[in-house]
């Protein structure tokens, strides 16, 4: 319930309130004590609000008892003293009427309207734990979503050095070797840069333009592979506008071409979404001496944001052998 609701519920309860208190009496009958039922209604507009502003706020503690009585015994004197003011002395002053007799003890007053206003009290009492209950959920749902929005930006700030750093490397290989592939690397690189520089920003990106990023890096690799025809990319994409979230595949064929076996083996990478279920799968055969776990930085980066980003809609299967690493993802990427 938003806060709006909340102020169509306050004025619900007093449009029924003044109803059954003032205007029934009032047609049903011809009495002085009219002028009693409205002052009664004034004043429970003004202990319900002294008790729901500034009583509950500052005195009520669940966990101490003590202090419950006090709300309800300050809010009864707010009442008490309210009404008693209008009808035992004000009209009686300039009006000649009175609600009580004028022999009637203070004590027996004071009980007597503890009594009257110990609905008043309730009521505005649990519209108050209402209120805090909706801000509470409210401030609750703001810091969740800072948190995220702020872990998932420090994820993404880790991946793109780590992209940079493993394609500087592989330039200055082959600017090493005085190759003549260095220059279209590092026009192939500029371009990457811009890409990632401009989409990393966004919270989402069209699925097309993470796999340009994924064709882009394929070409750059190639350019230092022996058999590039080896690196096997199949794509079967009927939906290319459906969101995603940047950088979510590219951690995976980074890893691929960092830890892959490229001298005579490839790896076969394939991407389709039919159904608007985006299936990524990734083989990749494992250097002779990379028998320990491949999966850096990159992948574990992709797993918190898959969590965050796609709770219950993602499905992540990693096998990591002595041979071979491979990936088979499924995301749900309807109503993204």
């Amino acid at each position: 319930m938003k806060i709006s609701k909340l102020f169509y519920l306050h004025l619900f309860f007093w449009t029924i309130y003044l109803t059954g208190s003032v205007v029934l009496p009032y047609l049903a009958f011809d009495s002085k004590n009219n002028i009693f039922n409205v002052t009664f209604f004034f004043t429970s507009i003004i202990c319900f609000y002294v008790n729901y502003f500034i009583v509950v706020p500052r005195f009520f503690e669940g966990s101490k008892i003590y202090k419950s009585v006090i709300v309800f015994f300050l809010s009864a004197c707010c009442f008490v003293g309210v009404r008693y003011g209008v009808e035992e002395w004000f009209l009686p002053r300039f009006f000649g009427i009175r609600n009580y007799s004028e022999e009637t003890p203070f004590m027996f007053y004071f009980f007597d309207n503890i009594f009257y206003s110990s609905t008043t009290i309730f009521i505005s009492t649990t519209f108050w734990f209402l209120k805090y209950s909706i801000n509470s959920e409210q401030e609750k749902t703001a810091l969740m979503e800072a948190k995220k929005n702020a872990e998932l930006q420090a994820l993404k700030t880790q991946i793109n050095p780590h992209f940079i750093f493993n394609s500087l490397n592989n330039i200055y290989s082959l600017v090493y070797q005085k190759s003549d592939k260095a220059l279209p690397a590092l026009e192939e690189l500029s371009q990457l840069l811009r890409y990632s520089t401009k989409d990393l920003e966004k919270d989402f990106i069209s699925l097309d333009k993470e796999i340009g990023y994924i064709d882009s890096l394929t070409a750059l690799e190639k350019l230092r592979i022996k058999n590039p025809e080896l690196l096997i990319f199949e794509k079967n994409i009927n939906h290319p506008k459906l969101n995603i979230s940047p950088m979510i595949l590219v951690p995976f064929v980074e890893n691929a071409f960092k830890h892959g076996d490229f001298r005579d083996k490839g790896f076969q990478m394939k991407v389709s979404d039919e159904r608007q279920i985006l299936r990524f799968y990734l083989l990749n055969y494992k250097k002779e001496r990379m028998k320990d776990s491949v999966s850096g930085i990159g992948i574990e980066n992709v797993k918190k944001r898959l969590e965050i980003l796609y709770p219950k809609k993602y499905e992540l299967n990693i096998k990591d052998s002595e041979t071979e690493f491979v990936v088979d993802l499924k995301i749900d990427l309807r109503n993204e």
